[in-house]
């Protein structure tokens, strides 16, 4: 019988490979009862090796922090260059798009090229301003409240200035990505204003870096079958990105 030690070896090999882990799956792998890697994944929470939550585990504590778009545009800068260049290419002629906030989607704004007459709506002040440069961009910005780490609106009349809108796409920044949380932003506010975002568009597209992935913030903004692609780069797990795609997403692996 393979012992505690084996174990415990084989559970953080397969985080650290996959990102995530499921007991049932574990059990099934090790042969050995549910209860068993409950017990065993309880041993190495109180080590700080994981984080637990219903029926799998993650390698560390999954809740993000609210931190300012000009801190998280320092971080990941390779990954949201290539992410961005991927975007890019999902612009059609003539297009109406959703930029929501964010430090990924601040990066797509800034190499953003229209073909023919592109129109945006954004609730961020920073990607309305990096677009002003640009020719052929015609820019609508939502009204409301300014959000000062985020450098965006949102409230009520953020939420009235989408009623009358239709786009063809939206792209939004998230803070995590969990099978079981669904996508999440760091506050309750941005997830709501996210939700109606996306009711005012036909596609749904989440811009993030594989760091985001088994990550939650506070606020929900839906289920992973609420989007229709997240592009990402290289370094998503690949036994989770088969489970995200059998949930019906497309994923897109910048490079």
């Amino acid at each position: 019988m393979i012992s505690i030690a084996e174990r415990h070896k084989y559970i953080k090999e397969q985080l650290a490979k996959n990102g995530f882990i499921r007991v049932q799956d574990i059990a099934d792998q090790l042969n050995v009862t549910g209860a068993t890697i409950r017990k065993d994944l309880r041993i190495l929470e109180s080590q700080n090796v994981l984080f637990r939550t219903h029926g799998s585990a993650t390698p560390v504590k999954p809740q993000i922090m609210d931190l300012s778009v000009k801190e998280k545009i320092t971080k990941n800068v390779e990954q949201k260059r290539i992410i961005a260049k991927a975007a890019n290419k999902l612009i059609v002629e003539n297009d109406a798009v959703i930029l929501g906030s964010g430090s990924t989607v601040t990066a797509f704004a800034s190499i953003l090229e229209p073909i023919g007459l592109l129109n945006v709506v954004t609730p961020s002040l920073g990607i309305a301003i990096l677009l002003s440069d640009k020719d052929n961009i015609d820019i609508g910005i939502l009204g409301g409240s300014l959000i000062k780490k985020s450098l965006s609106v949102r409230n009520s009349y953020s939420e009235e200035g989408l009623k009358n809108i239709s786009c063809s796409k939206l792209f939004i920044g998230v803070d995590g990505i969990d099978l079981e949380s669904g996508f999440t932003c760091a506050t309750f506010e941005e997830a709501h204003l996210t939700n109606v975002m996306m009711q005012a568009a036909t596609k749904t597209i989440v811009l993030a870096d594989s760091t985001k992935f088994g990550k939650r913030g506070f606020g929900k903004i839906g289920n992973i079958d609420d989007i229709d692609a997240i592009i990402t780069d290289p370094g998503i797990p690949k036994s989770l990105m088969k489970k995200i795609e059998d949930l019906g997403v497309q994923i897109i692996i910048a490079e």
